[in-house]
């Protein structure tokens, strides 16, 4: 059995961009992540120690948007990475983060990249 976890609307000011100014002035950013473990133990025990916390999973995700970078594709797969590291027992996972606001000469809400991969289960 797996159990699924969502984390949505994490909101952070970070320095992403292709562009000097979004290098300097920085923008917001809006990360959705969806990820799911094997967690049947958790779901008896009722310990936070048999599952993956949520608030684990955030602590990476806010490290790592401190990380400038120039593309989005690099920032949700250095998250992608780093999670599958710390917590080897994920099945699947999908980061959506959106750049709000770009600077691309109109009225844009919003621009996003999404990565979504599925693991074997480890162990």
């Amino acid at each position: 059995m797996n159990i699924t976890i969502e984390l949505n609307a994490m909101k952070f000011y970070a320095y992403h961009g292709v562009l000097h100014q979004e290098t300097k002035v920085g923008n917001y950013f809006v990360v959705d992540i969806t990820y799911a473990c094997p967690c049947e133990k958790a779901c008896l025990s009722d310990d936070l120690n048999d599952t993956i916390s949520y608030q684990d999973v955030y602590s990476v995700v806010k490290t790592e948007m401190a990380k400038p970078s120039k593309l989005l594709e690099h920032v949700v797969e250095r998250i992608a990475n780093v999670l599958k590291l710390k917590f080897p027992q994920l099945t699947y996972l999908k980061i959506k983060l959106f750049k709000l606001n770009p600077p691309l000469g109109g009225e844009v809400q919003s621009a996003s990249v999404t990565i979504e991969k599925k693991f074997a289960i480890s162990g």
